[in-house]
């Protein structure tokens, strides 16, 4: 942008847009409309329990190859030229899944789908630490995140329409219309993205003027193996919980609690509807109470949203349960991505964030797989229900574990 062209506001919000339009295409298309489309997927496709479990899995293998893969890509080419070119990819891969006809296609295809939101989420997010301050990075993580919830309601009322309109293969025309969304956004982002404030001859965004003068904490410089296990150890149990949630409550809301696919549409909206807050609201608290306290604040309003859903009690305590995950879903890869830079500062968070979503990554993976497994065994989804909210309340234990990182006395 030319040095004469003055924005009334700074250019961090207009990367933290691009964010939201990554994760919107990258998680909240890519990833997690699949739940919305499982259903009528399985109907037509003959799929079982664990069928369905592992074609959510071959996403997150898909992504955690991405995650080790990402940094060198991103050292080499810059976020700028990686976030659009796997955009695309992830566009073309989900187009071509509406076309697939049986189940081994759809497995590969959502693969490549999971190396592609991998290759997009990964590096967007660790944009978060060279463009915002520590006093910033909550709320614009939390901004970013906010897109996953846009996607799924975008899916809560594309998918009941399309399949209302062209029956059993309704899905089909779903996933095509998101791989011309993801292919628009991908333009967009090369448009808007910028590796660095300094590109522009910015400073990073701060609500503080001395803030974007201070040196990174000493954990930048040598970040303690327990400290990575800590970190990595917390996403880890976000990855395995939150995939076994989004991948199969619409599923268990049909096929279990007797809803219609369109009032399970519904309820869909409103998760991401109230999702919309989730990474704003506990984003800022975490930049105000501190990041141990938002990240154990969180496991435990997640774990109870598990427990609640695992047996058919009520239609109240199902619909709190979706209240309580709606209003904190994206919230923790917001906190994450934010602690990340207050431990290890701007020159590191790339490489770090990508490391600590390597553990979250083994969670996605082993998570809906063995939710699947346990279903198909069972019969019903209240026993990975309840493993889900045994891991969130082990997330609380070590949120609780973390120690201020030295140099950072706004850290709590």
């Amino acid at each position: 942008m030319p040095n004469h062209f003055r924005l009334p506001f700074h250019y961090g919000w207009l990367i933290a847009l691009a964010g939201m339009l990554t994760l919107f295409t990258s998680l909240g298309l890519g990833r997690f409309a699949l739940g919305m489309l499982l259903p009528s997927m399985g109907a037509t496709l003959e799929l079982s329990y664990a069928q369905m479990g592992f074609i959510s899995t071959a996403n997150f293998l898909g992504y955690l190859a991405a995650v080790v893969l990402c940094r060198y890509g991103v050292a080499r080419y810059g976020s700028r030229l990686v976030i659009p070119a796997a955009l695309l990819t992830l566009g073309l891969s989900m187009a071509l899944i509406g076309q697939a006809q049986y189940f081994l296609p759809v497995l590969l295809l959502y693969g490549v789908t999971g190396i592609a939101s991998g290759f997009s989420n990964v590096p967007m997010m660790g944009l978060v630490t060279p463009w915002f301050s520590s006093n910033q990075r909550g709320k614009a993580a939390g901004f970013m995140s906010s897109g996953n919830g846009f996607g799924i309601m975008f899916s809560g009322l594309l998918v009941p329409v399309m399949n209302a309109q062209y029956g059993a293969e309704g899905w089909r025309t779903s996933w095509l219309i998101f791989g011309v969304v993801a292919a628009v956004i991908a333009a967009l982002s090369l448009a808007l993205l910028r590796n660095h404030p300094r590109d522009l001859g910015l400073p990073p965004l701060s609500g503080n003027p001395a803030a974007s003068q201070t040196s990174p904490p000493a954990d930048a410089v040598n970040p303690s193996r327990w400290l990575m296990f800590q970190l990595g150890g917390s996403y880890f149990c976000f990855g395995f919980t939150y995939a076994i949630y989004v991948t199969f409550i619409v599923t268990t809301l049909v096929q279990e609690r007797g809803f219609s696919e369109a009032e399970a549409g519904q309820v869909w909206f409103w998760i991401g509807l109230l999702s919309l807050f989730s990474g704003p609201v506990f984003g800022t608290l975490s930049d105000r109470l501190g990041r141990k306290a938002g990240l154990m604040l969180v496991f435990a309003l997640q774990g109870t949203a598990y427990a609640l859903v695992a047996e058919p009690l009520s239609h109240a305590l199902l619909y709190l349960s979706v209240g309580l995950f709606g209003i904190c879903a994206w919230s923790i890869p917001s906190i994450m991505a934010a602690t990340v830079g207050d431990y290890l500062g701007p020159q590191r968070a790339v490489a770090a964030f990508g490391t600590v979503t390597f553990f979250f990554a083994i969670g996605q993976i082993t998570g809906p797989g063995l939710a699947g497994l346990l279903a198909e065994h069972s019969g019903y989804f209240a026993s990975s229900y309840w493993l889900a909210a045994a891991l969130a309340g082990s997330a609380v234990l070590i949120a609780a574990s973390l120690r201020k990182p030295a140099g950072n006395d706004s850290f709590r």
